[in-house]
């Protein structure tokens, strides 16, 4: 509870600051304080010159008043020429009945500087006795009068000598002094009323612009507010305008600003959207570099060709990404340009091959700011291109051997060996056997090139496939059995063992053609399993598919060779093959026509263990309601 209370009081501490340095930091504050500052500062100048100049009058007219008529002087100075005790007495007289209530003070001195008279009756003891006022002794010297403003513990004073003279001789001084405690107290008043005064202006002034900054702020602060929702994407609002001025103009022109801007990124956002639209649905694959050779765009087909996401390849050098090893740099693939082939999985049964192509990417400068790779997908063209030199070269061989045979045989009975009754008949019999197949031959290839123009056309229908394929089987159990009844001495025994269940498998298919694959992988189990072996036919059943399983105990297919054994004129032992009249497409054949029912087949085999052929095709359970249409 303690953490939590210390914690808000910290949040509340900070948002307090934080608000504090906002209002300090914004530009209200600021005119506000400029303009009181600027008022103040005026205020302070012009305080100070009239405070100085208030002061300056005082004085001068505190001195005015505190100069003594030139009547008094001229009876101080006729009395002072006289000289005596009368004389001493009607001076005292004369200053004591002189009505000034500023002066404090008035002493004569005569030009011995002796005392000769004084306004005080405290100080009537000093008449007679030598002044030691070392102004008055300075003043009759000179004969020019001294005003001066003195202080002490009891005030502020103003002291006046002034000579007395007589033609040309200076005969003595009168020495004025007045206090000024009324004139200063007049003068702090004003002083005071004036900083009230001041300090009031200063309020009012605050007010007023707190008031005017904040009029002239408003549209500001708007216009940044909008500026915000602007660059986090919101065009909605506009700034209000409040007057024509140059605020207001600004206003207008934002709001014509932030349009024109909601207009622009509205067809950016089109063409990025239709640039992301065609890059996701390019079937070739789209890498954009920087101009250094990272890459920055990497659309989902690329992504897919090249077995990587786009977050792991971002900022990458593109020859790491496609996997080109150290021979190539990413400078060097920008700057060449050239074409090439990159291969992905080498090696595997993924392996691909992409045919890449560089384009640079140039400002209106000519400067180049990246690059642009396209990948298009190769692999079935190279390997069709591959498929055909294979085909072609493996036609003229299959053809040539044959064609070669015959000819030799021709040529032996031609020139002679037909009248041999034991040669000739042997003869013949190769010739024949050799032209039927090649016979076989032409029409297996005429068989696949059908298929591969698609002229081939399956005529389905619903069969019971357990059944169907325990027809078959009798025929070749009928084989066995015509065989051994003929005892012949080059016939092969062998037993085909069935694992068909009794349950009906109703699938639809073409009967023909499914029965040449049957037959084509029956015999292939009987022409390489040995004398006496056994052959396993299994049919089993899953819920949306059914599977044929053929297994003999032959002498099995390498590993490596058992994803080629359904390519066109591939023979695992091609000498035994041939001696057994095989043409090398029956495979290739049976391939075609389970793909075309949309099934598929494949095969298992262990050297010495004999091979076992899968063949799948689609089933969808019947339920024991369904009933056939009648017709």
């Amino acid at each position: 509870m303690k953490k939590d209370k210390k914690a808000r009081k910290e949040k509340v501490k900070k948002e307090k600051t934080y608000l504090l340095k906002r209002a300090v930091s914004s530009i209200q504050t600021k005119i506000a304080l400029i303009f009181m500052l600027l008022l103040l500062a005026t205020i302070e100048i012009i305080g100070a010159y009239f405070t100085r100049q208030m002061e300056q009058t005082s004085i001068n007219n505190f001195q005015t008043t505190i100069q003594l008529q030139s009547i008094v002087t001229d009876q101080l100075t006729t009395q002072l020429v006289k000289n005596g005790k009368s004389a001493d007495r009607k001076m005292n007289q004369i200053i004591t009945d002189y009505s000034n209530d500023a002066i404090s003070e008035i002493q004569v001195v005569d030009s011995k500087n002796v005392i000769r008279a004084v306004s005080n009756l405290s100080d009537k003891n000093r008449v007679g006795q030598l002044s030691n006022n070392g102004d008055i002794r300075e003043v009759i010297n000179s004969g020019q009068q001294k005003t001066q403003v003195t202080s002490d513990q009891k005030g502020s004073f103003m002291v006046q000598i002034v000579p007395l003279t007589s033609g040309t001789n200076i005969v003595g001084a009168v020495y004025v002094r007045a206090s000024m405690a009324d004139v200063f107290n007049n003068l702090r008043n004003i002083s005071m009323m004036f900083l009230t005064a001041s300090l009031l202006a200063v309020v009012v002034a605050a007010i007023a612009s707190m008031f005017i900054s904040r009029a002239i702020t408003r549209p500001i602060e708007e216009l940044r507010q909008q500026a915000i929702q602007v660059a986090d994407g919101d065009y909605s609002t506009q700034v209000k305008i409040y007057s024509n001025d140059e605020l207001g103009q600004l206003g207008a022109a934002f709001n014509t600003l932030s349009t024109k801007i909601e207009r622009s990124n509205e067809q950016s956002e089109s063409e990025r959207r239709r640039l992301d639209s065609v890059l996701s649905h390019m079937t070739d694959g789209v890498i954009a570099t920087d101009r250094h050779g990272n890459v920055s765009i990497m659309n989902q087909m690329a992504q897919d060709f090249l077995d990587v996401k786009a977050e792991d390849a971002i900022k990458k050098p593109i020859s790491q990404v496609l996997g080109l090893g150290e021979d190539y740099t990413s400078q060097d693939l920008i700057s060449n340009q050239s074409d090439m082939q990159v291969t992905v999985n080498a090696g595997t049964d993924d392996e691909m091959i992409l045919h890449a192509s560089f384009t640079l990417i140039k400002r209106v400068t000519g400067f180049v700011s990246g690059a642009v790779c396209v990948l298009h997908d190769v692999t079935e063209q190279i390997k069709n291109e591959d498929e055909q030199r294979q085909f072609v070269s493996n036609v003229s061989h299959e053809l040539r051997t044959p064609l070669t045979s015959v000819r030799a045989y021709i040529e032996a009975l031609n020139e002679g060996a037909w009248k041999d009754p034991e040669i000739a008949p042997q003869f013949l019999d190769v010739t024949q056997k050799e032209t039927e197949r090649m016979i076989r031959m032409v029409n297996d290839l005429l068989v696949l090139s059908r298929m591969d123009r698609g002229a081939t056309k399956l005529e389905p229908e619903w069969v019971n496939f357990t059944d169907f394929v325990s027809h078959l089987l009798n025929r070749f159990d009928m084989i066995v059995e015509h065989d051994q009844g003929e005892a012949q001495s080059d016939t092969k025994e062998y037993v085909i063992k069935r694992d068909l269940g009794n349950q009906a498998l109703w699938v639809e298919i073409d009967t023909d053609q499914m029965m040449r694959v049957i037959d084509n992988i029956m015999n292939n189990a009987i022409k390489y399993s040995p004398d006496g072996g056994t052959i396993t036919v299994r049919l089993t059943q899953n819920q949306n598919q059914i599977l044929l399983s053929i297994s003999d105990q032959g002498l099995g297919i390498p590993r490596k060779d058992l994803g080629k054994i359904f390519d066109r004129f591939y023979r695992a032992d091609k000498a035994r093959s041939r001696a057994q009249g095989g043409t090398g497409l029956g495979l290739a054949i049976a391939k075609e026509i389970v793909t075309a029912h949309g099934g598929r087949i494949w095969a298992d085999s262990r050297e010495g263990h004999g091979s076992t052929f899968y063949i799948a095709l689609p089933y969808e359970p019947m339920d024991e309601e369904d009933e056939w249409d009648e017709v």
